[in-house]
């Protein structure tokens, strides 16, 4: 059986268990929470009252720190370029051979739709605070959905589920040490949002971390090497096209980048981390019967994480504060 096939019939394998996944990591939208439980509620009389706090306690909130969740903001925005990607991938159409939805396009589809309520609160909160161009803002938004993204994976479920289970993890780091900055300042609101999308983050890096044990125990060898080829080529973020107006695709990211290592939102030694906890679930010190190419490769991702750590404590972060179309108001400058 080729290679192609046997992917495809793992991903057949996994998809009749699919409504269990969803059970476990997904939550019905009259469960879950949506953006109107933290933002003001336009329908009530306290609303201009509770933006003139979010108003007020914007202020005390630092020029980096906006630029982060300004980033993070558009990153979660451009959910239509994510989804899209995913469809494309082997196993996963939007119709089955026998007409009704394929079970991966369902989990797909719901998972987006948790996703989708991140970029709503986070941009409606910008909106609000007064303290960002939000027109700069949404013409960014829209050059990175119109820009796509390549994230080194091709349409191989292997690599993609590899994909998924790193950056949810990152994104879950990354605005977990957000809402920890904004409470310290004062601004609860903001705290307990960017913490409860951290939860949501969390949830999704869990499924898709067990989707990849789950194709382990039955093609070890190919998601060896599938991790492995993934890990050389390194975790880009889905913002590394980021650009502002007028500018060329991904010259907004390392600057980005920078204010978010500047305030210890996510770092090289959270990439390495997340690569040590990988490794640490998906056993891959006990994974047998690999083939000596895949044996290879597990020798390769053990070594990382050390050798990596030791290339970040030399790695400089630059000081100078960028200045970005993003945050150009109201003396932010």
């Amino acid at each position: 059986m080729s290679i192609k096939n046997i992917r495809l019939e793992v991903m057949q394998t996994i998809e009749k268990e699919i409504d269990g996944y969803m059970d476990k990591y997904l939550i019905p939208p009259e469960k879950i929470w949506q953006p109107t439980d933290f933002l003001p509620n336009s329908q009530e009389d306290t609303f201009f009252d509770e933006v003139h706090q979010i108003r007020e306690e914007a202020k005390e909130l630092g020029y980096d720190f906006w630029v982060v969740l300004v980033g993070d903001t558009i990153t979660e925005e451009a959910l239509p370029t994510y989804e899209s990607w995913l469809m494309d991938v082997e196993g996963i159409n939007q119709r089955g051979n026998d007409g009704r939805d394929n079970g991966w396009a369902k989990w797909i589809r719901h998972w987006t739709g948790e996703e989708n309520r991140h970029g709503d609160v986070l941009s409606k909160y910008l909106y609000l605070s007064g303290r960002v161009n939000m027109r700069e803002i949404e013409i960014t938004t829209q050059h990175l959905i119109n820009d796509g993204f390549d994230i080194g994976t091709a349409n191989d479920p292997y690599r993609n589920f590899v994909y998924t289970s790193f950056q949810e993890l990152a994104t879950n780091v990354s605005h977990k040490r957000v809402g920890l900055l904004a409470k310290k300042q004062g601004n609860v609101l903001l705290g307990k949002m960017c913490n409860i999308i951290a939860g949501d983050e969390m949830r999704h890096h869990l499924a898709y971390r067990e989707f990849v044990k789950t194709i382990f125990n039955y093609d070890p060898s190919e998601m060896m090497l599938a991790f492995e080829d993934m890990m050389r080529k390194k975790i880009v973020m889905p913002a590394q096209f980021v650009r502002e107006s007028g500018e060329a695709i991904g010259t907004a990211f390392e600057n980005f980048s920078n204010a978010a290592q500047r305030l210890g939102v996510y770092t090289t030694h959270d990439y390495v981390d997340i690569l040590r906890k990988l490794n640490s679930y998906w056993e891959i010190d006990k994974l047998t019967g690999l083939t000596d190419a895949a044996e290879k490769a597990r020798n390769y991702v053990m070594r990382l994480p050390d050798r990596m750590a030791r290339i970040a404590e030399r790695v400089a972060i630059p000081e100078d504060v960028t200045k970005f179309k993003w945050v150009e108001a109201n003396g932010m400058l």
